[in-house]
């Protein structure tokens, strides 16, 4: 059946604009996104296909582009959509921590640094920079690969601290596993990094370990 000829209050853009986005299925505002179905099917039921098919919203958005773009109803276009729309969401978060009150809440931090790591396939290490008030100066991921003290180098940690003129970071790196319980070797590099800092007055506020739907706070365990 045609999404038109469904009652309005059935509709996705309807339902969204009366009752808000959270009142949505997956699979309503996935049709959204798509705006229109194929052949045989409409944009929602075309949208529980694909979740089906991927076996969840996060498979989906996890798709690369080969996979994304051999599925019915989809293409490149809709591909550079769907970046576009997890990019918009990762800034949205980038901005609001970055207000003056954006670090006091951890949650928030969280929620940025798991948006920004959680779904990457191999390991990286990322560094929060953050000026005298704790707030954000910039982010970069400056390892990729296996975190260890092989190459995780606080050297360059310290280095671009200083070039930002950064007086606080907080480190961050996931783990693809998807279990966030940190390693020896993490608890190891960081006490390596903190050492490093404390030598130019730069403190480490935090390491966050991103697993999959999980964080681990080396703050909230008491091991900065």
């Amino acid at each position: 059946m045609s999404l038109k000829n469904l009652p309005e209050d059935c509709r996705p853009r309807e339902k969204l604009l009366a009752k808000g986005a959270d009142s949505l299925t997956d699979a309503e505002l996935l049709a959204i996104f798509l705006r229109t179905g194929v052949a045989g099917m409409n944009a929602i039921e075309l949208a529980g296909y694909l979740l089906k098919d991927f076996g969840s919203l996060r498979g989906l958005m996890q798709a690369n582009q080969t996979q994304f773009c051999q599925r019915k109803g989809l293409g490149s276009a809709k591909y550079a959509q769907l970046q576009a729309v997890l990019e918009l969401s990762k800034r949205h978060l980038g901005e609001t921590l970055s207000r003056d009150d954006g670090l006091t809440s951890p949650s928030h931090t969280a929620r940025y640094l798991s948006a920004k790591l959680r779904d990457r396939p191999r390991e990286a290490f990322l560094v929060l920079y953050l000026d005298n008030q704790h707030r954000p100066i910039r982010d970069e991921i400056l390892f990729e690969g296996t975190i260890n003290a092989a190459n995780v180098y606080p050297r360059e940690v310290v280095k671009r601290a200083l070039d930002l003129g950064a007086n606080a970071v907080i480190l961050a790196h996931n783990h693809p596993s998807g279990i966030a319980e940190p390693s020896t070797a993490d608890r190891h590099i960081t006490a390596r990094i903190a050492d490093a800092l404390a030598l130019v007055d730069i403190r480490l506020l935090d390491h966050m370990v991103i697993g999959d739907g999980d964080v681990v706070s080396f703050a909230e365990r008491g091991w900065i």
